[in-house]
């Protein structure tokens, strides 16, 4: 499966989300984050990942007589990449679009859903905002925004350090 329609799918973009940061889990690990996706469906996307290349086997240890597997995501194939995003159909930028956009609905909503939750106190923010700009400004604010991204995306789970989803969707609103 190609990589475009291997990530374009909510479950499978979601396993990916849950193993950013160096994390290595098993099947179970993420079957305990993700409960609304069924065990069957997970094994199913996590056995998709990891045949794309996208979850590498970490470790394996016996457990109960069966082998478990622990994974780890590969950061360089986990990813669609400017030249495949150039090969990408109007309807599979709709699809991923899509995907995208139930993956924020999903997590959103387990987010919502734990005792703790405290949108105030953890600065979720979900505005959105019209910007005029030129093809020149557009540039330097995505080289901007690329920049503090990148920063942080390297970092690892630590004590004091939470997750976070974030999400950008840019595209020009009339022609």
């Amino acid at each position: 499966m190609n990589p475009v329609d291997l990530l374009l799918h909510p479950a499978r973009l979601r396993v990916v989300h849950a193993m950013s940061g160096g994390r290595a889990l098993t099947p179970a690990q993420l079957s305990a984050q993700l409960p609304d996706i069924s065990r069957t469906s997970l094994y199913r996307h996590i056995g998709m990942l990891a045949e794309g290349g996208v979850l590498e086997v970490e470790g394996e240890q016996r457990v109960r007589g069966a082998v478990e597997r622990r994974y780890r995501l590969s950061k360089e194939r986990a990813v669609i990449d400017s030249e495949a995003a150039a090969s990408m159909s109007l309807e599979d930028h709709r699809q991923g679009f899509s995907a995208a956009m139930a993956v924020l609905l999903s997590e959103f909503g387990a987010y919502l859903d734990r005792d703790h939750a405290d949108p105030v106190a953890d600065s979720v923010g979900y505005r959105q905002a019209t910007l005029w700009l030129s093809r020149d400004e557009l540039a330097e604010m995505v080289d901007q925004m690329r920049g503090v991204l990148l920063a942080r995306m390297d970092n690892r789970p630590a004590p004091g350090r939470t997750p976070y989803l974030v999400s950008t969707a840019l595209f020009p609103t009339e022609s």
